[in-house]
């Protein structure tokens, strides 16, 4: 074979890979932006937990809603023209366990037959006027407002007396508030733990786009003993989703399983979804050492020791805490470390360094940020505490501790610091 042949055979085989692996690419980013990107439960210390129900069936609802275009066209004076923009909402609806009385109607959407267009636009605006939720910064009336509801979450409980195990199913909620006020729907997903040894933590997927979930998902908790269900207490925590951010905590649900008899049968349990119980009065202290070398123009911070971490759950158990640090010139973060977990303590001890190249015409723009985090396995990590040192530090703490390094160098300052909150 001559090596012009081979030359055009090799390339036009890379080109196929190259070809192939662009489709896959293609294939596999929307796969992930179809499905959620919670969606595989793992072994938790030993216990095996199977989602042995998802489903992710969907009912496509039609509704005709009215283009701005007909209700400017309505306002001059003309004829009512028709519908010409239709909406697809997607609602998960296999089973329709909940039961939730016009859950999947979009009559509010639709202009009835004979109406005018003012009539139209009226239903519209009772429609918005009935669907906000209540803000923090509304001025308060003369009579007390009631607080807004948070949902309500159904699931189902038994027993499987052969293998010696609890079966947990999360039925779905209703009525959740919209946390994101732009889209006006949620991302919602469910975390549940088994109190009060807080051994057994799972979490649904997340559903996109929807205030009535249905998960429909089963998780099955092997090792529990029959005797001691009265002992134990179902706790979830409702979320909404957010890919950029922290996701949203909603609310929070307790159900004790003492009275809950699941040995004839499935039990069907419905909970009221309340705000979460943080009662945080302190974030905890965090002892910080700083020294500055202008030999070596290097900046040398120690994370010592934290002590009195808040407890972030009803549980009141331990966390398991880090720290992250965070260096910014102005407004730009510039390096950014983190310290090793420390498992199941509120009073954690690091003793680990980080150097820092910085020239010292730069330190009063610097700024130094630790971050107490709590460490999840199954969610997002939850900030525990902030600290911020420097000139511009909102605390008069972390300014004089700034400049007392600046103003003593090759000096190991080390002060203790109340955390605020993220």
């Amino acid at each position: 074979m001559s090596p012009v042949l081979a030359g055009f055979l090799g390339a036009g085989v890379l080109v196929l890979v190259v070809v192939v692996l662009v489709l896959l690419w293609s294939f596999c980013q929307r796969r992930y932006l179809r499905d959620p990107p919670y969606k595989f439960i793992h072994m938790l210390k030993g216990i095996s937990i199977y989602p042995e129900s998802l489903s992710s069936s969907k009912r496509i609802v039609r509704g005709i809603r009215r283009t701005d275009r007909a209700d400017r066209e309505g306002e001059r004076g003309c004829a009512a023209a028709p519908a010409t923009g239709r909406g697809m909402v997607l609602v998960d609806a296999e089973n329709n366990i909940l039961d939730v009385p016009g859950q999947l109607q979009m009559s509010h959407l639709v202009p009835p037959a004979g109406a005018g267009p003012a009539h139209s636009q009226a239903r519209l605006e009772r429609a918005q006027t009935s669907s906000k939720t209540v803000s923090p910064f509304t001025p308060a009336s003369s009579d007390p407002e009631p607080e807004p509801s948070l949902g309500t979450i159904s699931l189902t409980v038994d027993y499987n007396f052969p293998k010696k195990a609890l079966v947990v199913t999360i039925v779905g909620a209703r009525g959740l508030p919209a946390m994101d006020e732009q889209a006006g729907s949620s991302d919602p997903y469910v975390k549940m733990t088994i109190l009060p040894e807080k051994k057994h933590r799972v979490k649904t997927r997340v559903l996109r786009k929807t205030l009535d979930p249905l998960f429909d998902e089963t998780f099955t908790f092997y090792g529990v003993a029959y005797s001691s269900l009265p002992e134990l207490t179902l706790h979830f925590l409702v979320l909404s989703f957010d890919r950029f951010a922290r996701d949203d905590v909603i609310g929070e649900a307790v159900v004790p399983l003492k009275g809950v008899d699941p040995s004839t049968g499935r039990v069907h349990l419905s909970q009221q979804i309340t705000k979460r119980n943080m009662q945080v009065s302190s974030r905890g202290e965090l002892l910080a050492s700083l020294s500055y070398q202008p030999v070596s123009h290097r900046l040398s911070v120690v994370v010592l020791k934290a002590r009195h971490l808040p407890k972030m759950d009803i549980t009141g158990l331990s966390a398991n805490p880090y720290v992250k640090v965070n260096v910014f010139y102005g407004r730009k973060r510039i390096a950014k470390k983190k310290t090793h977990v420390k498992k199941c303590t509120l009073n954690p001890v690091f003793n680990e360094s980080f150097i820092y190249d910085i020239p010292p015409e730069l330190l009063p723009e610097i700024s130094v940020e630790f971050l107490v985090v709590d460490f999840d396995r199954t969610t997002k990590n939850e900030v525990l505490g902030r600290l911020l040192l420097g000139l511009h530090s909102p605390a008069p703490s972390g300014a004089s501790h700034w400049r007392e390094v600046c103003e003593n160098p090759r000096r190991q300052i080390s002060k203790w610091h109340n955390l605020s909150e993220y």
